[in-house]
């Protein structure tokens, strides 16, 4: 057997409470291993630990699976009567069985030898204080991302000089074009109607810049949006349509004007606000008071904006106390936390204490690129940004030399790193206001609408960005930050587009089994690069999606009932062609 495949510990996706009364536990094999079985009990049962009884536990086989690349992820679930639980795992291949321990691998003479002490792995009890708990009206949230600037002006008669006049097209970062919380507000009608229930917004707060995320002052709504009663009265309309609102929380780094940072540039080592800062070096902090020159000082940098020490324990209490007025005085839903992973651990777990407190089913949303493990153990973030998934997707679709199970392995991947709380609620998204538009990277309107499918049938939370309902361009950053177009809404080809595009945020709200945990690849059809996956849900219900990433036509089996599909007809499905069917279910 290959020893060195096999891995599990009993902490962080491995093993872990899903809830009071269920254990998940995971194991990753080598494929020589062929069926696992899993010993477990009570470790009391026996008599108490390091007694003269036998223990014996009980044994089940591990019947599900996901493959990775070069490994198996075994998944079981169990109820320990006293919440407690000791186990080990039975490995069989095609000709040995070893069984696998906290310290080891044993052969089956080896657990029977007399006074053997066998070190079984052990979780001491499940306390209902350490099960990771998340916001279950996030997995029924669809989002639409809106950079505030661009998305609507809804006071045009306001326009001041700065304001450029609203066009389609490239825009540069220095352009302030009017968008506004009024232009947001006179536009909920058209989000509802689109089926959004979500809306999660750029910054808000007053700060100099257009995309707002050098704040001046996180208690004030930026003049350029709007008051801090406007904003207070749009969650209150969203609310009323059904559709939750989260801010952006920009805690990692201030704007050059926020007030504390001020104080430092005025006294240096001797301000009040000294150690609120990550100064690399007190010597360059010169300042000249009657010009205010921002151009002389050596520190850690954020694109010129000061880095926040989130050790700091007034630091700390001020954001605490800034996370709390936003719940209190404007009754926002979630706070997505800009540069998620470099703020401190101990500052997040301050916050999530203090606003769970105030509103308990917040969600609390980080912003990080790569394997958040560390931060997703129940005490910091809700969720991550799926950037893995986004990654994982759009990588398949650009190489032609990865396959069906290449896509495969990329998905579990992605559905393995975390536990199902967190899993149920990712921020899954296929672009952004830092990336590249999704209709800009293949520029294929077919492609588009596949991974718009994928999107919409993985689990988690999905997000589309604002205009990707028409298939909006755009490139990287300032690029795919344009105006959204809206006297081109109407065109034949827009309406076209808004419908599909409807049509799968429908799906996605109605249908259990499109926001189901549980899906498998079932492997059906000899193409190599011909995607398909069945989705399940709790009820039985059972739906397939196809997606043709092959160069020709391909000849697809008749049966269910067509939910989604493009390029589909008489059971062929084209190039690039989609195809959502339920095989199994209610109608």
């Amino acid at each position: 057997m290959n020893f060195t495949g096999v891995y599990h510990k009993t902490s962080e996706q491995m093993s872990y409470p899903k809830n009071e009364k269920e254990l998940i536990i995971n194991l990753k094999t080598g494929y020589d291993v062929k069926r696992v079985f899993i010993h477990y009990g009570d470790p009391f049962e026996a008599g108490i630990l390091g007694g003269n009884e036998r223990w014996i536990g009980k044994r089940e086989e591990i019947c599900y699976k996901k493959r990775l690349k070069y490994q198996i992820w075994w998944t079981t679930t169990v109820v320990p009567t006293y919440k407690r639980c000791k186990y080990y795992f039975e490995l069989q291949t095609e000709s040995e069985v070893w069984y696998y321990f906290e310290d080891g691998f044993l052969t089956e003479e080896q657990i029977n030898m007399d006074g053997k002490m066998l070190q079984c792995f052990i979780v001491p009890w499940m306390n209902p204080a350490d099960i990771n708990r998340t916001p279950k009206w996030v997995n029924d949230t669809v989002w639409y991302q809106i950079f505030p600037d661009r998305f609507c002006n809804g006071t045009p008669e306001r326009n001041t000089a700065e304001i450029v006049p609203w066009r389609t097209g490239k825009v540069t970062n220095d352009e302030r074009f009017g968008g506004n919380l009024a232009g947001i507000r006179k536009k909920l009608s058209y989000l509802k109607e689109l089926g959004i229930n979500g809306i999660y917004l750029n910054p808000i707060m007053e700060a100099e810049s257009n995309h707002k995320y050098d704040t001046t002052d996180y208690t004030k709504i930026d003049p350029h949006f709007g008051t801090n009663e406007e904003f207070a009265q749009l969650v209150k309309e969203a609310h009323g349509h059904g559709i939750r609102v989260m801010v952006d929380a920009v805690f990692n780094h201030s704007g050059s004007k926020f007030v504390p940072w001020r104080d430092v540039q005025e006294y240096g080592k001797e301000s009040k606000y000294a150690d609120w800062f990550m100064v690399n070096d007190w010597s360059n902090i010169k300042k000249k008071a009657d010009t205010r020159d921002e151009r002389f000082y050596s520190f850690a940098f954020i694109d010129n904006m000061p880095k926040l020490n989130t050790n700091n324990e007034e630091v700390i209490q001020y954001f605490c106390g800034i996370c709390e007025n936003w719940i209190k005085e404007f009754d926002v839903d979630g706070i997505r936390f800009d540069v998620g992973n470099e703020v401190s651990h101990r500052f997040l777990k301050r916050i999530r204490e203090h606003v769970r407190s105030i509103k308990p089913d917040i969600y609390l949303l980080g912003e990080i690129w790569h394997d958040a493990s560390q931060w997703l153990m129940g005490d910091e973030y809700d969720s991550v940004m799926n950037y893995p998934l986004m990654s994982g997707i759009h990588d398949f679709f650009l190489d032609e030399q990865d396959t069906k199970e290449d896509f495969e392995y990329m998905i579990n991947r992605c559905y393995t790193m975390y536990m199902q709380q967190c899993n149920n609620v990712l921020f899954n998204l296929l672009d952004s206001h830092d990336t590249e538009r999704l209709m800009n990277r293949l520029n294929n309107l077919d492609i588009f609408y596949q991974q718009l499918a994928v999107l919409f049938t993985m689990p988690g939370s999905p997000c589309i960005y604002y205009g990707t309902e028409i298939a909006m361009e755009g490139a990287h950053d300032p690029d795919c930050r344009r105006c959204m177009p809206w006297e081109e809404l109407d065109t034949v080809e827009n309406q076209r587009r808004i419908h599909e595009t409807k049509t799968l945020i429908e799906l996605r709200r109605k249908e259990t089994a499109f926001k189901s945990l549980y899906f498998h690849f079932p492997n059906t059809y000899k193409e190599s690069r011909l995607v398909e996956y069945v989705k399940l849900d709790d009820e039985g219900n059972q739906l397939e999606i196809l997606l043709n990433c092959t160069k020709e036509e391909v000849k697809i089996e008749k049966q269910g009932e067509i939910l989604f599909q493009r390029g589909y007809e008489n059971g062929k499905l084209q190039k690039n062609g989609t195809l959502i069917r339920r095989i199994k279910g209610e109608k």
